[in-house]
């Protein structure tokens, strides 16, 4: 798809909208930026030069460029004749609301705006908008112009259409975009991630294991299936024959009796400083920032073989 002269707007540059200027300008659109900090242009520049061949990696667009990228810090000026508008400001109501004033000042009326909000509600950041009704919630995992899962769903006020749209949209640039059907309280994949956050301390705290052997059990067993199927079709596949329903018939009894030994999550801070300290010891002698690196390599490559596999979703 030819992209030249279709703009798309990124409104807030730390890392989540540096992360989207570069998959938009991967896809080759014309990125308008637009963040008020003091050295933010600087930022968001080295950060694409930076991540750039990750996205070369990942494969660009017809006519991509990073030279395609300009930043302004006139909110109105960056918005005006896109055709999208990816929105990333700080997780506060009034920011928020402060910026899409100023959006719908100046953009098109039935241009989507999409908030990256990983725990406001789209309800909450379209209260008082001009149009409302084309406020969605765009919440993408980080980074996300490595991370293909984008979270869409729509607020009281927004139209059904809208959402489909900007579904859509995304699916059109390469990403694997869910619908949430109901507002709920940090969406859908972070409450996954929390469940298990929850019980992984929980087992540290009790001394179950360490926090290296806990990363080590996800990383080498379930996580390994879970990067290519999810929960549900995995559960399937371990119940042969019968699928899934043989597998809840068989092992239910025992899962709810393992659920109701499930830690909770943690009610003061307490916890912090043992589980930092597990991470630090885990980390001795090793380069951190060249395993993010090496991270990001496995996942193009990851990436790359689930997309030329038919049978995988």
């Amino acid at each position: 798809m030819d992209r030249a002269n279709t703009k798309v707007a990124v409104v807030g540059t730390g890392v989540i909208g540096a992360g989207w200027a570069v998959h938009f300008l991967a896809q080759g659109f014309d990125v308008t930026a637009t963040d008020p900090a003091p050295g933010a242009e600087a930022r968001l520049r080295e950060w694409v030069d930076a991540e750039w061949p990750t996205a070369q990696a990942l494969g660009l667009a017809h006519g991509a460029s990073k030279d395609r990228l300009s930043f302004t810090t006139d909110v109105a000026q960056a918005v005006q004749g896109a055709v999208f508008i990816q929105e990333s400001s700080p997780e506060r109501l009034d920011v928020k609301h402060a910026l899409i004033r100023a959006i719908e000042s100046a953009a098109g009326t039935d241009v989507i705006i999409a908030s990256s909000s990983s725990g406001l509600s789209a309800s909450e950041i379209q209260a008082g908008a001009t149009h409302p009704e084309r406020i969605v919630l765009g919440h993408p995992f980080n980074p996300p112009h490595l991370i293909p899962l984008v979270e869409v769903g729509g607020g009281k006020l927004t139209s059904a259409e809208n959402v489909t749209r900007a579904m859509a949209f995304y699916a059109s640039t390469g990403k694997k975009a869910i619908r949430i059907n109901k507002e709920v309280k940090g969406h859908i994949a972070n409450r996954l991630q929390v469940a298990l956050w929850q019980e992984a301390i929980s087992l540290v705290q009790r001394g179950v294991a360490s926090v290296e052997d806990i990363d080590t059990a996800i990383s080498y067993g379930p996580g390994l299936r879970w990067a290519l199927l999810g929960p549900f079709i995995n559960l399937h596949a371990s119940g042969g024959a019968g699928g899934i329903t043989h597998l809840l018939q068989h092992l239910g009894g025992s899962q709810r009796e393992w659920a109701r030994d499930l830690g909770k999550y943690p009610e003061t801070d307490d916890y912090i400083d043992q589980i930092a300290r597990g991470v630090d010891d885990e980390l001795k002698g090793r380069d951190f920032a060249a395993m993010l690196r090496e991270r990001d390599e496995l996942l193009v490559q990851l990436i790359a073989t689930k997309a030329s596999k038919s049978q995988i979703p």
